[in-house]
């Protein structure tokens, strides 16, 4: 059943807004999205918001209502409040007309079928929540498995990094792991994993990438560390034809994913 609320100082209201913070996601294992698109998404790679928050000025559309109906019917909450409210939980000015908190899902590299898809993204001490959502959807684009965050990435579940995903969050699998703990589970089965660099490496046009392949993307402003490059099984450079030094992350996977995925031999 729908419920109104007016205040502020409403305990659904605080809720909400906490889950903007790091800290409070972890100790509530839950998490925020905003937009019908992206809990569309969510709905129809099978996960439901338990709790689902509504302007009161809404535009009507069968999508939310199904959305809605969807939600009421698996025993979750749903609230309206008018759009200053909304407001004060997403810190926009102009916010999303629905929102929903959803529960964080396992992390671990246990979860991850490394045969269930040709490739996989793999990003080291990436910082950027942008980036990384920006990743997920690159995955998404390109019928990745998922996203392995190595090292002390950003997180996944912030409401950044989920807007950023465009819906991705919810049809990507995401793992997170140490160096230590990702390369020993990467060397227990068949993978290859490869990296941008200038060491030893080959012009990354046509490439002998083989599947399941893994392409390994380092920090935003440090790269990879030498001993990870060292590591790697194919070492590819992408020409810089102008003044910059190197690519963005995000873009860098971009570039390297739809070339394996052109190029992977089984």
């Amino acid at each position: 059943m729908r419920r109104t609320i007016t205040g502020f100082s409403n305990p659904a209201v605080k809720f909400l807004r906490s889950l903007r913070d790091k800290k409070y996601r972890k100790r509530e294992q839950r998490f925020l999205a905003e937009g019908l698109r992206l809990l569309t998404d969510a709905r129809e790679a099978g996960r439901l918001p338990e709790l689902l928050a509504m302007s009161s000025t809404r535009t009507p559309h069968p999508l939310l209502d199904a959305l809605e109906a969807d939600v009421a019917a698996a025993g979750g909450d749903v609230i309206e409040m008018d759009e200053a409210l909304l407001a004060k939980i997403t810190g926009k000015d102009n916010p999303q007309s629905v929102c929903g908190v959803f529960a964080e899902w396992g992390t671990s590299l246990a979860q991850i079928d490394r045969v269930a898809a040709p490739i996989w993204l793999v990003a080291q001490a990436l910082r950027d929540p942008g980036n990384l959502g920006t990743l997920l959807r690159t995955g998404d684009a390109v019928g990745a498995g998922g996203l392995i965050l190595i090292d002390d990435c950003a997180d996944p579940f912030s409401v950044e990094a989920v807007r950023a995903s465009m819906g991705a969050i919810f049809t990507q699998a995401v793992a997170q792991a140490n160096w230590a703990e990702f390369i020993a589970w990467l060397r227990q089965g068949a993978g290859q994993l490869v990296a941008a660099s200038l060491r030893d490496a080959q012009p990354y046009r046509g490439a002998p990438y083989a599947a399941p392949c893994f392409i390994l993307i380092g920090n935003e402003s440090r790269g990879l560390p030498q001993d990870y490059e060292h590591a790697c099984d194919l070492r590819v450079t992408v020409p810089m034809l102008g003044r910059a030094d190197s690519l963005n992350a995000a873009v860098a996977g971009a570039v390297l994913a739809y070339e394996a995925l052109a190029n992977l031999k089984p």
